[in-house]
C-alpha cells in the first residue's frame, strides 16, 4: 500500500458501531474512525450527539489507499448499509445524528458521490426517493475510545445490536442480488 496517497471517504449511515466493519474489511482501508461532524459544537460528547442538540451526525471516516481501492467503491459499500429513503435516522435509531450522509471533501468526491446517488435514484431499486444527503465535509471529531473498533470490542453486544436493529433484513431485501 502506498501510504503516501492517502485519502479519506466520510459517511453517515445511522449508529456508527454499524458502519466500521463493512469498510474495515475491504482491501486497501488503512484506519477506520468513528466520530462526530456537521454539527456546530465543538468536541461534541456522545451524550450530547445522541440527545440532538449538536447537530452532529454519528460518522465513520475511512482513511484508504485509492491506488487499492476506489472511491466509487467505499461509495458501494456506504449505499449498502443504509436506509436511502429514511429521513428521520436509521433502522432502530431515530433522530437527526442517525441521518444518513455522505460527507464530501473536495469537488472530485462531491461529483462522485452526486452521481452515485442519482445512479441509485433512477436505478429503481427502491420504491421512494433517495433523501440521503450529499455535503461538504467540516471538522470531525473522533468519537470516545470505547466507540472505535466496537464490533471487536464488544462482538456480543454488536451483534445483539445489530440483530434487533432491522439493517440486516433491510439489506437482505434491497441488496440480495449482488455479492
Amino acid at each position: 500500500m502506498d501510504y503516501n496517497n492517502i485519502e479519506i471517504a466520510t459517511f453517515a449511515g445511522g449508529c456508527f458501531w454499524c458502519m466500521v466493519e463493512p469498510f474495515k474489511k475491504l482491501e486497501g482501508v488503512l484506519d477506520t474512525r468513528s466520530g462526530y461532524t456537521g454539527g456546530h459544537v465543538a468536541n461534541p460528547k456522545y451524550e450530547e450527539v445522541k440527545a440532538q442538540v449538536t447537530g452532529h451526525y454519528e460518522a465513520v471516516q475511512i482513511a484508504f489507499d485509492p491506488t487499492v481501492v476506489s472511491y466509487e467503491r467505499m461509495l458501494q459499500v456506504f449505499w449498502r448499509q443504509i436506509d436511502p429513503m429514511d429521513d428521520g435516522g436509521q433502522f432502530q435509531d431515530r433522530g437527526s445524528s442517525y441521518r444518513s450522509a455522505v460527507f464530501y471533501a473536495g469537488e472530485e468526491q462531491k461529483a462522485k458521490a452526486l452521481k452515485s446517488r442519482q445512479e441509485l435514484e433512477t436505478s429503481g431499486r427502491f420504491p421512494r426517493p433517495v433523501v440521503t444527503e450529499i455535503l461538504p465535509l467540516g471538522e470531525f471529531y473522533p468519537a470516545e475510545t470505547y466507540h472505535q473498533d466496537y464490533y471487536i470490542k464488544s462482538p456480543i453486544h454488536y451483534k445483539e445490536d445489530r440483530k434487533v436493529s432491522g439493517r440486516d433484513e433491510f439489506i437482505k431485501k434491497y441488496w440480495s442480488d449482488i455479492k
